[in-house]
């Protein structure tokens, strides 16, 4: 059984940025909290949004901050340290460049130019050991677009394929939650969205 305690979705506040694919992360958990029947609430002392669920007899906190995505570690340090929660039980969600769209992998530590991990790494006194679930956006194909396109929406056919990925690793963190991290990747690292 695996000791995650809270899992985070990057992603930017405010309506304008809600179907951006810099938001995916926001968006799987949303998923994973509709999933289990849990409402997300604002919290300001935690800087976003946050719900509890249950899995497999886990209690498990959940994280949506309203912060800017280049400072995601203040809702994640104030959440994570009200709770004593020790960054080897964090699992955070996010977008990611160098993987495509309709595919998605676990992680655990590592360096990421993503700014949110960044930002999160930074918050957790440098500790980059917690674990990460990125989701694949695709890259542009040239750095100097890179912002343009996470701040921008995905065509329909990325958006499925981005949809099927997110789909598919709520259902792997289920498995996470209940045997381990190795048969969560088994699955979730052997799936393609069409």
């Amino acid at each position: 059984m695996s000791n995650i305690q809270l899992i985070v979705g990057l992603g930017n506040p405010g309506l304008e940025y809600k179907y951006t694919r810099h938001n995916a992360g926001t968006w799987l958990v949303e998923n994973l909290a509709r999933m289990h029947n849990c409402t997300l609430s604002l919290h300001s002392k935690f800087f976003g949004y946050t719900g509890r669920v249950t899995i497999n007899g886990q209690d498990i906190r959940l994280l949506i901050p309203t912060t800017y995505m280049n400072k995601s570690g203040q809702a994640v340090a104030a959440l994570a340290g009200f709770y004593r929660i020790p960054p080897e039980s964090i699992l955070v969600a996010y977008d990611e460049l160098d993987l495509p769209p309709g595919i998605a992998k676990f992680k655990l530590g590592g360096s990421s130019s993503q700014n949110g991990i960044r930002d999160i790494v930074s918050s957790l006194g440098n500790n980059k050991d917690f674990y990460r679930l990125r989701v694949g956006i695709g890259h542009p194909g040239h750095k100097g677009k890179v912002t343009g396109y996470v701040l921008g929406k995905a065509p329909v056919n990325e958006q499925e394929q981005m949809d099927a990925a997110i789909d598919e690793a709520v259902r792997c963190i289920d498995i996470l939650i209940k045997d381990d991290m190795k048969k969560a990747m088994n699955r979730l690292h052997s799936f393609k969205a069409e």
